[in-house]
């Protein structure tokens, strides 16, 4: 990374790094895409009932074997997966990642595609560590910045300016207050939303859970198509199969939890995001005791 780029990734919470893609890059990355949305699922009504944000369902591409949210890409036929796995660990993102989540970044989960037409709703803004989440969160300290959580994005197909897609609060990864509710449902955004413009072979890198950051309405005439990489550090753990062998008879000889107390066995769990937000932890009571809290 550059000091300019490092400025603002620091300041902002997101960079674009612009014209990665060959005009042949592009042109073979949507060529799997169409060959990979040969079907689509559409919902009949959107999730939504905010004005702001409010249009058409979202799409999926269940039956196509991408997934719900369009994974898969990785294992599509030769030569179609081959664009995308060239994404995966090219230059421009390896130089940066390295930086951005450090030595050992791994991809977490993910490709996402991302496909709307004229008319399809946005998505409700999300992130800024509200509330507080390590597994994603920004730090700097010592001349160098870490961030546990970034999305590389890949845009396939322009997204001019006012014309929907992805938006984000610049600096909300540093922000010590409480997101406003119109900022999130982008009804009253008080001016801190912005949306990138950006052209086929941009590349977005953002700080995801970190960063507050979602998607307006699609308002242009093209769809839109983009890929998305959710990579994280080497010690961060948002998704995947992590969850399966966390389990302390897993994670550990089942000798060893076998006759520990339930308290116990609570801080013998391997590491996983989703559980240890939200499962079971351990405090300390008035009384002195150890207790398990959901």
């Amino acid at each position: 990374m550059t000091e300019r780029e490092k400025y603002f990734w620091d300041l902002t919470g997101y960079l674009i790094v612009r014209g990665v893609l060959s005009v042949e890059e592009i042109a073979e990355a949507n060529e799997a895409l169409d060959y990979a949305k040969k079907d689509i699922f559409q919902h009949e009504e959107g999730r939504g009932d905010y004005t702001a944000l409010k249009g058409t369902a979202a799409r999926w591409y269940e039956s196509s074997g991408l997934g719900e949210e369009g994974h898969g890409l990785l294992t599509l036929p030769v030569p179609y997966c081959e664009p995308f796995r060239n994404m995966l660990v090219h230059p421009q993102v390896v130089a940066r990642l390295n930086e951005m989540c450090g030595p050992g970044f791994r991809l977490d989960h993910g490709p996402q595609f991302n496909n709307a037409v004229k008319g399809t709703e946005g998505l409700t803004l999300h992130g800024a560590g509200d509330p507080h989440n390590p597994v994603v969160a920004y730090r700097h300290q010592n001349g160098a910045g870490h961030c546990n959580g970034v999305t590389v994005t890949w845009n396939l197909t322009d997204s001019p300016a006012h014309g929907g897609g992805f938006v984000c609060v610049p600096g909300s990864h540093k922000s010590k207050y409480p997101m406003p509710g119109g900022v999130r449902t982008c009804e009253d955004d008080m001016g801190t939303v912005v949306q990138p413009e950006v052209e086929a072979g941009d590349v977005i890198f953002f700080m995801d859970g970190a960063q507050t950051h979602g998607t307006h309405p699609w308002r242009n005439d093209h769809e839109r198509k983009s890929v998305l990489y959710k990579y994280a550090s080497r010690t961060a753990t948002r998704g995947g199969i992590a969850d399966q062998v966390a389990p302390p008879e897993f994670y550990w000889d089942a000798e060893v939890v076998a006759d520990m107390s339930e308290e116990q066995r609570v801080v013998m769990w391997g590491p996983f995001a989703g559980g240890r937000q939200s499962g079971l932890h351990l405090v300390c009571a008035e009384d002195g005791t150890v207790q398990i809290e959901e």
